[in-house]
């Protein structure tokens, strides 16, 4: 008799087929790292954002539209058209704000001079757009002339030299317009500069050059009589002076 070939079925064991492996369940991380980098890097950038905005907000906060609103600010009126003359002027203003002048200006392509310059020159090169910056030396300390320097030393259309025996220790001026103070903190410094420096509305000798480089290696100064020194502009007419006319003090 044949035996039966079928295999015999025990407990644990398959009854046919492949059997599945078991699936495991793998929990998913959240990834916190990545998470708390991009939060440092987004309060960061929002930071440097922050403080971006405020020091845009902090500059601009002095700035000024409109000369009225510099105060004690002194105008006056010189017409244009002064005469070039080689022989000394005495001016109603000192520092002077206008009038004639000497043929030759004094170079103010942010130029710092240690002496007294010849104040004709330096009238010629208000007339030409410039900021003359002036201080009396003796009122003045060497770390507050180092202050002023910075703001003119390299800056086109600037120039400053000590003046003695101002009645102030600080004196600023432009074409036909002045300002005197008493501390190189002022911020009133820095206003006037920014505003009249170049200000077309307010000089005669529109894109006028400050180049005079012979005058700033060997600058003359009060004292010394008139002398070629560098580029000198055509006579700019015969029209006399203006009367030294102040239209009055400015400003709050």
């Amino acid at each position: 008799m044949a035996k039966d070939r079928t295999p015999a079925t025990g407990k644990g064991r398959p009854t046919g087929g492949r059997t599945r492996p078991t699936t495991q369940v793998v929990a998913q991380q959240r990834p916190w790292g990545l998470i708390a980098a991009a939060l440092v890097v987004v309060v960061f950038a929002v930071a440097v954002i922050w403080y971006a905005v405020g020091q845009v907000d902090k500059a601009n906060a002095d700035k000024i539209t409109s000369a009225d609103q510099i105060a004690g600010l002194k105008t006056y009126k010189y017409a244009a058209g002064q005469n070039h003359v080689t022989t000394p002027v005495s001016y109603k203003e000192s520092p002077p704000v206008g009038g004639p002048h000497d043929p030759n200006w004094a170079d103010c392509t942010g130029t710092v001079y240690s002496v007294d310059i010849r104040h004709e020159n330096a009238v010629h090169s208000m007339e030409h757009g410039a900021v003359w910056i002036t201080y009396d030396p003796d009122k003045v300390s060497k770390a507050d002339v180092a202050t002023l320097g910075k703001l003119v030393d390299g800056v086109t259309h600037r120039l400053m030299s000590p003046y003695k025996g101002l009645d102030a220790p600080i004196s600023l001026q432009s074409w036909n317009h002045q300002l005197k103070v008493s501390k190189v903190s002022d911020k009133r410094i820095k206003q006037f500069a920014d505003f009249f420096t170049q200000n077309t509305d307010f000089f005669p000798e529109v894109g006028a050059s400050c180049e005079n480089p012979d005058f700033a290696a060997h600058p003359l100064v009060v004292g010394d009589s008139s002398s070629p020194v560098g580029p000198t502009d055509m006579p700019t007419g015969s029209s006399p002076a203006a009367p030294s006319t102040a239209a009055g003090t400015t400003g709050k």
